[in-house]
C-alpha cells in the first residue's frame, strides 16, 4: 500500500556507496545523494542507550559536513522496531542532574537544525525517545505494522525529549493531547489521518522509498530544501508578517543565483538543469 508518493529517480549507482563501520551501535552508509543511518541494536528493539545516542550524533554531524550528502535518512535495523525509546535500564537510575541535560532532546535538535533534509523511514515501534527522534526529523514515512506512543505517563515520568513540543504543533493540539495523555499505540493509518507520518509503503519499499525521496530532492538546486527547511521552521514560530516578510528576502537571495539562471533556463529549453550550487 502506497499513499501520497510520487515518482522520482531511482539511484543508479549502487556500486558507489561508501560504507563506514567504525560504530557499535548503529550503521552509517553513503547511498548516492543519501546518507543512511540505521540504530542497530534490533535485540534490544532499538533502544537508544546513551552509547547509541554519542554514534547517532556523530553519524549525523558527518552527514552534515559531507557535501556530497543531500538527504539524512534514520531507520532502525529489522522490521520490529524503529526505535522503542530510551534505554530504560539507564533511565532507571537518572537523576535530575542527568534528566537536564539533552540527551534525546539534543539529538532531535540536531535533526531539525540540519540544513540539510532529514527523513525518519519507519518500520515497527517507535515510541517514547523513538517518536521523539523521529519528531525532529522534516519528514517520516512508515510501514503499515509501525505503532506510534508516547508512554512514559505509565512509567511515572512525562517525555523529555521534545514530545510535548513537537507533537502538537505537528498532529494539532487534540490528537497531540490524545497520544501524551492517553499513551496508547496508534497504527499506521491513524498515524497518516493524522499528518504524524505522509507516506505509507510496504515494509521491504520503506528503503527504496526513501532512496527515491532523497534521488527526487538531489534533483534541486541545493540551496532550495535547505533554504525552504529553515523558512518553515522560522515561519512555524514567528508572526505571519515577520515570516512573509523574511521569505521575501529569502526568495530575493535565491533569484540572484546562477542555480536561479540554469532552472528557468532550463525549463524554457526543455531540458534537464545542471545546478552547481551557486
Amino acid at each position: 500500500m502506497t499513499k501520497n508518493v510520487r515518482s522520482a529517480p531511482v539511484l543508479e549507482s549502487p556500486t558507489d556507496d561508501v560504507y563506514m563501520t567504525n560504530y557499535q551501535h548503529i550503521l552509517y552508509e553513503r547511498r548516492g545523494p543519501l546518507a543512511l543511518v540505521t540504530i542497530n541494536r534490533a535485540a534490544k528493539h532499538n533502544a537508544i542507550s546513551l552509547a547509541t545516542l554519542a554514534e547517532l550524533q556523530a553519524a549525523i554531524a558527518a552527514a552534515a559536513a559531507d557535501d556530497d550528502v543531500r538527504v539524512i535518512g534514520i531507520t532502525g535495523e529489522g522490521q520490529k522496531a524503529f526505535a522503542s525509546g530510551s534505554d530504560l535500564s539507564e533511565v532507571l537510575h537518572r537523576d535530575l542532574k542527568k534528566a537536564l541535560e539533552p540527551i534525546v532532546q539534543g539529538l532531535a535538535d540536531q535533526l531539525e537544525r540540519t540544513p540539510k533534509p532529514t527523513i525518519a523511514a519507519i518500520n515497527g515501534i517507535c515510541m517514547g525517545g523513538g517518536l521523539e527522534v523521529a519528531l525532529g526529523c522534516d519528514l517520516r514515512i512508515a510501514t503499515p505494522n509501525a505503532r506510534f506512543a508516547t508512554p512514559e505517563g505509565k512509567l511515572g515520568i512525562i517525555p523529555g525529549g521534545g514530545a510535548t513540543a513537537r507533537l502538537p504543533r505537528i498532529v494539532g493540539r487534540g490528537w497531540g493531547m490524545e497520544m501524551l495523555l492517553m499513551g496508547e499505540p496508534i497504527d499506521a493509518e491513524r498515524a497518516f489521518a493524522i499528518g504524524l507520518v505522509t507516506r505509507i509503503v510496504a515494509p521491504d519499499e520503506l528503503i527504496p522509498e526513501l532512496e527515491r525521496m532523497a534521488a527526487h530532492l538531489a534533483t534541486f538546486a541545493p540551496f532550495v530544501p535547505r533554504t525552504m527547511k529553515a523558512m518553515v521552521h522560522f515561519g512555524m514560530e514567528a508572526s505571519l508578517a515577520g515570516a512573509l516578510m523574511l521569505e521575501k528576502y529569502a526568495q530575493g537571495a535565491l533569484v540572484q543565483t546562477e542555480d536561479k539562471v540554469e532552472g528557468i533556463g532550463a525549463f524554457l529549453d526543455k531540458r534537464k538543469p545542471e545546478f552547481k550550487g551557486r
